[in-house]
């Protein structure tokens, strides 16, 4: 007897629902959420299990190693598309999200999502680990300038390495006021200097891949960015077409058609927002830093000055994408002309 498995994981528990091939409930438990636990439950069922699918979410990386380990194969489902299907549901609790995505997976009602190998999935620890320190100091400059607007200051436009000393200029005839902002201060000075060394270590692990290295010839793109997109493509062979990158990683307009209407209108914003946010970045960096001319930042102006420049740095981020994936492919150094990148020739 075939056995298609749904599980519904949430941090402490996880709902697990069986059903055969006619789509009847065989079992239903729920068990601890830690992939030896569900392994041993799935041992104890009768017949051979098909598949066993999960939403993709903050443990199922984890789970789908060790379930996969465990000898069951197992397939993450894309959150969005189990949700659409799941709200339809006049009773929604977890038994019944299980059963649900059970009957997902029998049907084949789904859109599998790719594992990350558990080196990507470190990486891209350290780089959410970055990210949470630039957003720290962000926010605690935004609440200093706050402090400081209250009472008529105003830092203006100020380099980093100035920045606490035009806070200390301000606040220098003002005991309260510099009472306040000293803790502040401190602790930023702190989280910069974390930052730093995080970025340090960033820094080298990608000047030690040899990818990174590679996408690193293209203008604008960086360790991080270089970072990113490797951990975040992980396998290039998994896209059939180097364009499909644009559409994954959320940068294609959404589009609303029927009948008459027909409406383009923002991105999508779907996928992997660390790597949309680093290609965007990068493609900023490409249109306002980078002073020797390249044919991606040619056409980047060229749509610029039809379209806008918002979306001419969307646009170039998303083409950016598409290069970078190839250039992984080809194995080949970004091409400053358009004639050689057009060419067959690697040479």
């Amino acid at each position: 007897m075939e056995i298609f498995t749904g599980l519904d994981v949430s941090m402490a528990s996880t709902s697990v629902c069986a059903l055969n091939a006619n789509g009847e409930i065989v079992s239903e438990a729920k068990v601890p959420s830690d992939p030896g636990s569900i392994a041993e439950h799935l041992g104890e069922l009768p017949g051979r299990i098909t598949a066993v699918g999960l939403e993709a979410g903050p443990l199922s990386q984890w789970l789908h190693n060790g379930l996969s380990e465990a000898g069951y194969k197992t397939v993450l489902m894309e959150t969005r598309r189990v949700k659409s299907a799941l709200k339809a549901a006049p009773v929604k609790t977890d038994r019944r999200d299980a059963e649900g995505i059970a009957h997902l997976l029998r049907m084949g009602w789904f859109q599998p999502v790719h594992c990350k190998s558990v080196a990507s999935q470190e990486k891209r620890a350290l780089l959410g680990s970055r990210n949470t320190l630039v957003e720290g100091v962000k926010r605690l400059e935004l609440s200093v300038r706050g402090i400081l607007r209250n009472f008529g200051l105003k830092l203006g436009r100020v380099s980093k390495g100035r920045w606490e000393e035009r806070v200390r200029e301000l606040t220098s005839g003002n005991a309260m006021l510099s009472d306040a902002v000293a803790p502040i201060l401190r602790l930023r000075a702190h989280m910069r200097g974390e930052l730093a060394a995080m970025t340090k270590r960033i820094r080298s692990l990608a000047m030690s891949d040899a990818t990174c290295r590679q996408l690193m010839t293209m203008p604008g793109v960086g360790p991080v960015t270089a970072l990113a997109f490797v951990t975040a493509v992980d396998d290039p062979a998994r896209f059939r077409r180097t364009r499909d990158i644009g559409a994954w990683a959320g940068l294609t307009p959404k589009r609303s058609q029927s009948g008459e209407r027909d409406v383009s209108g923002e991105i999508t914003r779907t996928g992997d927002v660390a790597l949309r946010t680093a290609l965007f970045q990068a493609a900023t960096s490409m249109m306002n830093g980078t002073r020797k001319m390249n044919w991606l930042k040619a056409w980047a102006l060229r749509l610029a000055a039809r379209r806008g420049k918002k979306r001419a740095t969307t646009a170039l981020a998303r083409r950016m994408g598409v290069v970078l994936l190839r250039m992984w492919m080809d194995g080949t150094e970004f091409r400053f002309a358009r004639e050689r990148a057009m060419s067959p020739d690697p040479a």
